[in-house]
């Protein structure tokens, strides 16, 4: 492995790229190597108002997984966001209320007027390092969230699919009324009163802030950081297979990390692909301030977490190289979308069989299946764990 390529991939433990905008024919010139402080499994950086121990995690946890916080009882974090699933669904479009299943087999009951999510749902492992850069440093006050960077950390996160009417709420109550009335549910278990008082200190501690605050301190514990790839970074050259290097030979080649860059793959900024919109939706899905921006996706357990893109269009990773190939002059992809819009970074790649499927093999060596996957058989209300889902 070249000298050039060791600097370009070691993301994880001493080395992280540096990546300008330069065409592919000098994109060699602009690859150098920066000190990065290593990261450790379990140890992410948070709000000073958040910092977390195992009863806060726990409470998380807890909240997680019970239904007690949608609308009709019957849809939790949990549900879209599955450890089955690499903590996501499965789905192209997430089921929330007045559904029933788990994953694939999940469907709306009958009759129905609730929509199906507007996009995908997206893996929280490693989200408490959202908007990392090159260098390994991120502030998780102002980390990026949402397929369009909406929202800043995971604090703020949490309340939206809370009081979002597809995803949690439902008719069970407008959504101005939303945080007080499940405030007032929580109030009355008195598991909850018992273990909010023992967290922060207080006996009116059930608030809107603290929900936040305990579901934050959960997520942020799902860490998935001990892939092949990072074994391999730190010596282990066992870890990966000769198909797998050669992978992540073409991965620096082919231009990926001029976008999927720095120790989670991923530079957190939006940019215009020109994805086709999911033909379940009514609509086409605009983005980012309408400009059709979607932020760039982590690629660490990318072959657990199909299907892809902001609206789950691509079902295989195959149909995503694809994808990259048909943009690459640039065409745009989707009608709505001018080719004078695309992305100034987007790089064709154009892969025969065998390269496609050594690519594909080193993205799959970015998988770490060690994470957190318990699933708590009682959650405080006495509903079932992550709702309707079986």
């Amino acid at each position: 492995m070249s000298n050039n390529l060791y600097a370009l991939l070691t993301v994880v433990v001493l080395f992280t790229v540096v990546i300008q905008a330069c065409s592919k024919d000098d994109r060699s010139t602009a690859i150098g190597p920066t000190v990065s402080t290593p990261i450790q499994p379990g140890s992410t950086s948070t709000p000073i108002s958040n910092t977390i121990t195992n009863d806060t995690a726990a409470l998380g946890q807890a909240l997680f997984w019970d239904p007690i916080l949608s609308g009709g009882k019957d849809v939790a974090c949990a549900t879209c966001h599955h450890p089955n699933n690499a903590y996501t669904d499965g789905l192209d479009l997430s089921l929330g209320p007045n559904a029933v299943g788990y994953g694939q087999n999940r469907r709306f009951v009958r009759p129905n007027d609730v929509l199906l999510t507007k996009r995908n749902s997206q893996t929280i492992l490693n989200t408490a390092f959202n908007g990392m850069d090159v260098n390994g440093k991120y502030e998780p006050l102002t980390a990026p969230m949402f397929w369009d960077s909406r929202i800043q950390s995971l604090e703020n996160q949490v309340i939206s699919p809370i009081i979002g009417f597809e995803e949690m709420r439902g008719h069970a109550f407008g959504e101005a009324v939303t945080l007080d009335s499940l405030v007032a549910r929580l109030s009355t278990i008195a598991e909850y009163r018992q273990r909010f008082q023992t967290v922060f200190g207080t006996s009116k501690a059930i608030t809107a802030a603290n929900i936040s605050i305990a579901i934050a301190a959960f997520e942020r514990t799902l860490i998935a950081m001990n892939s092949p790839f990072d074994r391999y970074q730190k010596g282990d050259k066992a870890a990966l297979t000769e198909q797998q290097i050669q992978g992540m030979q073409l991965f620096k080649d082919e231009g990926c990390p001029l976008c999927h860059s720095g120790p989670m793959f991923s530079d957190y900024q939006l940019h215009v692909m020109s994805v086709p919109d999911n033909t379940q939706l009514a609509s086409s899905d605009t983005g980012a301030g309408g400009t059709y921006a979607f932020r760039t996706p982590s690629l660490r357990n990318v072959g657990m977490t199909a299907p892809y893109m902001h609206n789950g269009v691509f079902q295989t990773l195959q149909q995503v190289l694809k994808f990259y190939d048909d943009i690459g002059e640039p065409i745009s992809q989707n009608p709505h979308v001018p080719v004078q819009q695309l992305d100034v970074k987007i790089q064709r790649v154009a892969l025969r069989d065998f390269e496609q499927e050594q690519l594909i093999s080193f993205l799959k060596s970015l998988t770490d299946p060690s994470f957190n996957k318990t699933i708590p058989v009682h959650v405080p209300s006495g509903l079932n764990p992550g709702g309707n889902i079986r």
